[in-house]
């Protein structure tokens, strides 16, 4: 049989994908994924260095997919701010949604540890760029140093927040997950209130649910 040669940095993530949901564990080596898959080892070595690269790779394919498709609704490049965060996390995880097998797979035995993990760097860095693009209001320090201050803490927390709603989505049994975008809304939402000094009402609401959340969950 000859060997396939339009290998693509997409074809390797689906291909790769794929034996994972098939195997349950990492294929044995390159060479190995290679041969099963019908190609030659240096295709994949002109796209990716190893399999952790990979796995990096589909949590910002992720990412890009869910943006592209966002891009291409003319309602949401008229969206505020606030507005274009709340359709990303629902496009976003919607995404997710349609690979949790392989999510569940990749995050499940680390969901104690989401924030620092490897295989989600490539998707923090778009991700935090993306929300910088947003161009949030925030207060006008008159100052600098404190406003890249300012601007590093906006980031960290909506990546913390992102985090926290993947947590929320393992674990979330509901159906359609229907209670992760009651948590997105919330939790989206009190974020933007709090950037406007608007009544606590968001942040009561949002803590009220995920205690509630919690309690039901455990």
């Amino acid at each position: 049989m000859a060997k396939k040669k339009n290998i693509t940095t997409d074809t390797i993530i689906s291909l790769y994908m794929d034996f994972i949901l098939e195997n349950g564990e990492k294929p044995k080596s390159v060479y190995a994924f290679t041969k099963t898959n019908n190609f030659d080892e240096a295709k994949f070595y002109q796209h990716f260095a190893s399999f952790d690269a990979v796995e990096k790779a589909v949590f910002e394919a992720f990412f890009t997919n869910s943006i592209k498709a966002l891009n291409k609704s003319e309602d949401y490049q008229i969206f505020d701010a606030r507005n274009k965060l709340l359709s990303f996390y629902y496009t976003f995880f919607e995404t997710l949604t349609a690979n949790r097998s392989y999510v569940l797979h990749m995050l499940n035995s680390y969901k104690t540890n989401l924030k620092g993990l490897r295989v989600l760097s490539g998707l923090k860095h778009h991700f935090i760029e993306y929300v910088h693009s947003l161009g949030i209001q925030m207060l006008d320090l008159k100052e600098e140093r404190l406003e890249k201050i300012q601007q590093r803490a906006l980031k960290e927390s909506a990546w913390l927040q992102l985090i926290l709603t993947i947590k929320f989505w393992l674990d979330d049994n509901s159906p359609a997950f229907e209670k992760t975008d009651i948590f997105i809304e919330k939790s989206v939402n009190t974020s933007f209130d709090v950037l406007n000094v608007a009544p606590l009402q968001s942040v009561m609401d949002l803590g009220k649910f995920i205690f509630k959340e919690k309690i039901s969950m455990n």
